[in-house]
């Protein structure tokens, strides 16, 4: 029952618009909500992001009432506390504000306070005739489903996914090689029967547009009103001797039987292990395994780390750091083979470099790169693949030609509005954006009139210290300016095209990242000179309108 709980040290609202203020809730323990300020009214909300916890008082408030997560761009609505952009899924809580006898209280439910958050539960109805189906049990699924619970949408949704287990945190293996469902799973199997979310192991064999049918390779079929297509990437395998899946301990990183194969074969550690492939996957895998006390190498085609997205001088920043952590790197080199090793022929022995470097391996994990996941739909009837396998789509995520179908995530080349973008099209394989799609679906799927929410693409990673990122570069940049110290890491680094600052990395500088994506897609970034003359970002105010 709700009842009123006093804010320690709070005499009165004394807050301008687009401030914020943490506050103690007597009586609770570790009990705090944030009050912010936004259109002259002051509201009570959660006090930490629902997605990691993430301290909501360093975050972004911008002047339309949007409140972003200062570690990996979650925003709210500060006067609903419903999710707007991912990765968090549980909207915050709101409270009641009440003034008297020189003192400031909240209303609220003490389980309520405590757990930071606001659940959502809002089940199918039995007489509704709309059916979601969505095909993938990835971050683009977990987007769309809870997108549509979440915007009120009360029809059937259904997830088909050959994974065979509910939607996951997927960023936990790589960063982590966290291999437990229990562990990784965003959501209990009570939550998604309570929302009546039926979520079913199956493998796609055809999809038939035209009946909005579709067949599994067991035999069984489901219709659908709505089709949503979210089957992420499948890994490449190097097709050379020894690592196209021919010798045994060579891994891919992509599901949690590929993370409990990894730490069988890691097993109490101290192995020599191989990691080919030198951007996120590989990077992150080779910092979790050196942290695990083994002895690891990675490979890489590049003059730095990560290159092709961050450019050498950072590339080399996240180099530095996974070498203070023990891992070797071979870079600017180009794989020849693996062979197997002299006690078991069945398991790889060693890897092989063009330049005859030979690097004894127990074990191998290959990070280089996926394909979009589209084999399904080779020779199906109205649609067309693009040349890399993925499906062109509009900025609804609709796919083009066809009716009351999306596509999202790692198999979607959609148009980009965002700086230096101009509506080129892009395909961007990252954990937020694909969820940030699927939320993007959700909202056609519950609200039909609605615009197209834009999104700047965020991702982040775990490489000794935490990197933030936003924009995107695919369609080009000519310069990076890096503002701070690169040694420690303490920094920003502004990614320009000409003037426009069309993507922004940082290391121990949040919000700088949060501050820039909001800035962005209101079409606000100063530009590469007045970046240079030292102007500060976090000075700048947020405006409301969206220029995306």
């Amino acid at each position: 029952m709700a009842q009123e709980y006093r804010l320690k040290g709070i005499t009165s609202l004394d807050l301008k618009n687009g401030e914020k203020q943490e506050a103690e809730v007597e009586g609770i323990e570790n009990g705090k909500v944030l009050l912010v300020k936004v259109k002259d009214q002051v509201h009570a909300t959660s006090a930490n992001c629902t997605h990691y916890g993430a301290p909501l008082k360093l975050g972004v408030v911008t002047g339309e009432g949007r409140l972003t997560c200062p570690w990996h761009g979650a925003c709210f609505n500060i006067e609903t506390g419903d999710v707007e952009d991912a990765p968090a899924l549980d909207p915050l809580s709101k409270y009641e504000i009440i003034q008297k006898d020189g003192a400031v209280y909240i209303k609220g439910e003490e389980a309520i306070i405590k757990a930071n958050r606001r659940s959502l539960n809002i089940r199918c109805s039995a007489q509704s005739p709309e059916k979601v189906l969505v095909i993938g049990g990835g971050s683009g699924t977990i987007g769309t489903i809870e997108g549509l619970r979440g915007g009120g949408y009360t029809g059937h949704i259904t997830v088909l996914s050959k994974e065979g287990y509910r939607p996951i945190d997927r960023t936990k293996l790589s960063k982590a090689l966290m291999a437990d469902v229990s562990k990784v799973a965003w959501r209990s199997s009570e939550f998604y029967k309570d929302s009546s979310i039926d979520i079913i192991e199956g493998e796609v064999s055809k999809v038939d547009f035209a009946a909005k049918k579709v067949s599994t390779t067991s035999g069984a079929t489901h219709d659908y009103t709505k089709l949503v297509l979210a089957t992420g990437g499948t890994p490449r395998w190097l097709p050379l001797p020894g690592l196209k899946g021919d010798l045994g301990n060579v891994f891919v990183l992509r599901t949690i039987p590929d993370a409990q194969g990894i730490l069988k074969a890691v097993g109490d550690n101290g192995k020599k292990i191989v990691i080919i492939g030198s951007s996120f996957i590989g990077m992150e895998v080779a910092n979790c395994l050196a942290s695990m006390k083994n002895d690891v190498t990675v490979i890489g085609m590049e003059k730095a780390p990560m290159e092709r997205v961050m450019g050498i001088e950072v590339g080399k920043i996240f180099q530095g750091l996974l070498e203070k952590n023990g891992v070797k790197f071979h870079m600017e080199a180009s794989v020849d083979k693996a062979t197997p090793s002299k006690s078991d022929s069945s398991t790889v022995g060693a890897v092989h470099l063009k330049d005859s470097t030979t690097l004894e391996a127990d074990l191998v994990i290959e990070g280089v790169g996926v394909v979009p996941a589209t084999e399904y739909l080779k020779g199906a009837e109205g649609i067309q693949l693009e040349k890399d396998g993925s499906l062109r789509v509009n900025e609804s995520f609709a796919v083009e030609g066809l009716t009351d179908v999306y596509a999202i995530g790692d198999i979607a080349t959609y148009p980009y509005n965002g700086p230096g973008g101009d509506g080129k099209p892009v395909r961007i394989e990252h954990w937020n954006v694909a969820q940030n799609s699927g939320r993007a679906v959700a909202n056609a799927i519950a609200h039909p009139s609605a615009k197209p929410k834009p999104f700047i693409p965020v991702f982040w990673s775990a490489l000794g210290s935490q990197l933030r990122y936003c924009g995107n570069t695919y369609h080009g940049y000519d310069d990076i300016v890096i503002i701070g110290e690169q040694e420690k890491p303490s920094f920003v680094a502004y990614y320009t095209k000409g003037e426009t600052v069309v993507a922004v990395a940082s290391m121990m500088k949040d919000p700088y990242m949060s501050q820039s994506a909001e800035l962005m897609r209101r079409n606000k970034m100063p530009s590469k000179s007045e970046i240079k003359k030292g102007v500060d970002i976090l000075q700048i105010s947020v405006p409301s309108e969206i220029k995306m």
